[in-house]
């Protein structure tokens, strides 16, 4: 049955791709999008109820694996040839498709008391995409310490909705 199969597939929830998808779905839930089902070609990752579009992107600390030390802490953020589900087809632009980013960081660092469930076990920046446009540094990747000279403290998960909707 379905709900066998997700918990054989994707209880890790600190795995790399099984937390990027936890992490859409947190933000999702704060912003009042997580009705429906994921749709996980599509060029952006959230669409907020307010018309805006959101990707979000995920690291961690700590990781499924054995670690002599913890992550050192950067976001994948290219831009990227969006795919369209009505053609069948990629764009001709690489762009950032989003109006926002969502760096969402599980920065709990105890590897016996982490729990990706526990939302006060994450940290989130939330980013306008012309912000990241004009950034003179690297335009496919952010390091922890450039996202915190851009945006500065973290966004409490229950102001998300508010940040969101000032940065888009």
């Amino acid at each position: 049955n379905l709900l066998s199969f997700w918990q054989w597939s994707a209880s890790d929830v600190v795995s790399n791709a099984t937390r990027g998808v936890l992490a859409e779905y947190l933000v999702a839930n704060a912003i009042g999008a997580a009705g429906g089902i994921r749709e996980e070609w599509a060029a952006y990752d959230l669409l907020d109820p307010r018309g805006f579009s959101i990707e979000v992107k995920s690291a961690a600390y700590l990781q499924t694996w054995k670690q002599d030390r913890l992550s050192a802490i950067s976001f994948n953020c290219p831009k990227t040839l969006a795919w369209n589900a009505e053609t069948n087809r990629r764009g001709d632009e690489k762009r950032r498709h989003a109006h926002v980013y969502v760096f969402a960081l599980l920065a709990h660092q105890d590897q016996s008391t982490l729990n990706p469930l526990d939302i006060s076990q994450w940290e989130f920046y939330v980013v306008p995409t012309v912000t990241l446009d004009h950034r003179e540094r690297s335009q496919h990747s952010i390091t922890l310490r450039s996202l915190r000279a851009l945006h500065g403290e973290p966004v409490a998960y229950f102001d998300l909705g508010r940040s969101i909707g000032e940065a888009a």
